[in-house]
């Protein structure tokens, strides 16, 4: 029999529909039955990636024993954090407040009928072990809990739902002048939690960081700090070589559970490996290292291999599990007898040393998790061959491989389509399609986009999710900012004035639905969404970069193109609001300090206008001469283009060049020699 979530259309939902539990998906239909019944909820938030889910699945919400008595104590909701980050936002904040450490996935919680936590973790197994309390053994003590200790959980939410709402910065008034002290700081404290033996930030488990990332290269393009360039191409060149990158298939998991970058949790994510394929062709720009290239040609390859709808015209899906066949990582493992079964013995005698299979297993003490161990050039010499030689075997062998490995039963694919992580993977594809000079990538982006604007854009809103038809749920924060962000890029490696429009229609919505304007910035939820226990407001950067952070590099950006004083001022009030949290530790807020900086030295901006042969010239050689320069190649038969890009067109000369920093403007340039110059300073001011 199916429980509640059968007309649902998250997979994560749908995995959790033939459960003995009595599943209802978060709507009033549940919080009303437990109104009624004067019962606790107990709600379980999770992803269809998720291996610790998938484990607490099997062992609990599967059985019999266990549903039953869920079913009698509880109302029991099943969340997609996904489809709703709102809820995993603020339920993750309030685990921590009650247990004093993160949380994670699967996040397990109990609230009162008015929806406010009392108690909870994450995974728990059916019987206690490690440590770690038996959930069958829980649940009757919790239900207990809740009828005979009203008033102390009374007490305990009063204080809660009071530290909830003091996560939200005060009012910005009061703060010191802006300054670049900030970015300096902010890359002395990144250096210290750098790795300079393995790369990335911290110790294990290591996660990716993308918006130090992409902070630490901004810093690089405008100053020409090689402090921070360095921190960013080493992280990026481990990574590249280390198991957390799928040295067959390509793309990114989510993170390493080691400091090396060797075991990965498996499971793949769509914004992971949009903020990477940013990440590796901006690095490949300031360091041109070859393997920047491969990555990024490998990556965006698998992305519109395994992760775009060609039945669902364009969009990008979610994420690739981590287990298949029950098992963790089981696709992508290897016996060492298997991989010499189908090379031959010279590529066999290549492949070894690269993937280190003479060293002991590294996965478990019984498989190989491939990683590169020895260079091609160590190979080469200990084998008295060629590196070409070495080269063309390894090439060889990773397609026989990979050929091979695609006969395996593979990882479950999540294929509902998500506005906010197509928005970061339309930037990405876009950005790597620009500067690889990548036609079939920047389409990519372009069908994304032109998906999400119809399917996704309704009555001149965005929606979440899009899966079997359906687009649902009131968009939240980093659906709007991201997008924006993605169309902006967009716009620079091909202009359309569809993607213009859309944008300017995005940056309304944000200041009109989610804009503070009394205190500045931007809450997660527009103010005609659901109501629930507080507003969350935050300008950290996480696995993700801030909503906040991005829609005031946006803003910006788009303010001084279109010469638009709202965008500017929204962007300037944002700042302000998180200006004081920011000075308390500066690395937290990368995101936001980009924007920081874009307001102290506006971001150089070029318009083009001219025939499109040379436009394709003018601005190929800005982006390879001049990578912190936003540019606009605008053909001569546009029109209806807003005032500020409805530049002169050319008439002696293919293209004019009009060059502006924030308010300030050149006069027009007929000479790329001459914008080149012109465009090297500025862009080291």
């Amino acid at each position: 029999m199916s429980n509640y979530l059968a007309g649902e259309t998250s997979p994560y939902l749908l995995q959790h529909a033939d459960n003995p539990v009595e599943w209802y998906p978060w709507g009033e239909e549940a919080l009303a039955l437990a109104r009624k019944q004067d019962k606790p909820i107990l709600l379980s938030i999770g992803y269809s990636a998720c291996h610790w889910c998938h484990a607490m699945a099997q062992e609990s919400f599967e059985d019999k024993e266990v549903a039953a008595v869920m079913n009698e104590h509880f109302v029991n909701i099943k969340v997609d954090r996904e489809e709703r980050p709102d809820l995993d936002q603020i339920y993750q904040t309030a685990h921590y407040m009650l247990n004093h450490r993160h949380g994670g996935w699967p996040l397990t919680l109990f609230l009162t009928p008015d929806q406010k936590p009392f108690f909870g973790g994450t995974y728990f197994p059916k019987e206690s072990h490690h440590g770690i309390p038996g959930f069958l053994e829980l649940l009757p003590k919790i239900a207990e809990l809740y009828h005979t200790r009203r008033d102390d959980i009374e007490q305990q939410n009063s204080a809660l739902v009071k530290m909830l709402a003091e996560t939200i910065p005060a009012s910005g008034t009061h703060i010191p002048a802006f300054s670049p002290h900030l970015i300096d700081q902010a890359i002395t404290q990144l250096l210290g939690y750098f790795d300079r033996e393995y790369g990335g930030f911290g110790s294990a488990p290591k996660f990716i960081h993308p918006a130090e990332l992409e902070f630490c290269l901004r810093c690089y393009f405008s100053d020409g700090d090689t402090q921070a360039m360095h921190m960013t191409t080493y992280t990026l060149e481990k990574m590249a070589m280390g198991g957390i990158y799928d040295q067959l298939g390509g793309g990114f998991y989510r993170y390493s559970t080691d400091q090396y970058w060797h075991i990965p949790h498996f499971e793949k994510m769509l914004y992971d490996n949009g903020l990477l394929l940013q990440r590796y062709s901006d690095a490949w720009l300031a360091a041109r290292n070859p393997l920047f290239k491969r990555i990024v040609q490998e990556t965006a390859s698998w992305v519109m291999r395994e992760m775009q709808s060609a039945y669902q015209e364009g969009g990008y899906f979610s994420t690739l599990d981590a287990d298949s066949e029950h098992e963790e990582g089981k696709f992508y493992l290897w016996d060492k007898d298997e991989i010499a079964q189908i090379l031959s013995t010279d590529d066999f005698a290549v492949i070894a040393p690269y993937f280190g299979l003479s060293r002991p297993p590294n996965f478990e003490n019984k498989h190989w998790h491939l990683e590169i161990n020895q260079s091609a050039t160590a190979i080469a010499n200990d084998l008295g061959i060629s590196e070409e030689e070495v080269q063309q075997r390894i090439d060889s062998a990773r397609c026989k491989l990979f050929n091979r490995r695609e006969q395996r039963v593979r990882p479950g694919r999540d294929e509902k389509i998500l506005t906010s992580w197509n928005g970061l993977m339309i930037k990405g594809m876009a950005r790597a399609g620009m500067i690889f000079e990548r036609r079939e990538w920047v389409h990519s982006a372009m069908q994304a986009v032109d998906f999400i604007h119809t399917a996704l854009w309704k009555n001149n809103r965005l929606l979440v999710t899009y899966k079997d038809g359906k687009a649902r749920l009131n968009a939240y924060l980093d659906d709007y900012a991201f997008l924006l962000d993605g169309l902006i890029e967009l716009m620079q490696v091909e202009f359309r004035q569809s993607d213009l429009d859309f944008a300017i229609a995005l940056a309304e919505v944000l200041l009109d639905q989610f804009e503070d304007k009394q205190l500045g910035g931007f809450f997660f939820t527009s103010y005609d969404h659901e109501k629930l226990i507080y507003r969350p407001k935050a300008g950290q950067d996480n696995a993700i970069p801030s909503g906040n952070g991005v829609a005031a590099i946006a803003l910006q950006r788009l303010g001084h193109l279109l010469g638009e004083y709202r965008y500017l001022q929204s962007a300037e009030h944002t700042l302000k609001l998180f200006y004081a949290e920011m000075r308390q530790h500066p690395s937290s807020y990368c995101s936001l300090l980009i924007a920081l900086k874009e307001w102290l030295v506006p971001r150089q901006t070029v318009v083009l206008r001219g025939k499109t042969a040379a436009l394709t010239e003018w601005r190929r050689t800005l982006t390879f001469c001049a990578p912190n320069t936003i540019v606009l190649a605008l053909p001569m038969e546009l029109t209806g283009l807003p005032q500020s890009l409805n530049k002169a067109l050319p008439v002696d000369q293919d293209v004019n060049a009009w060059v502006c920093a924030g308010e300030k403007c050149l006069p027009e340039i007929t000479d790329l020699q001459e914008l080149l110059q012109v465009c090297e300073v500025k862009g080291r001011m």
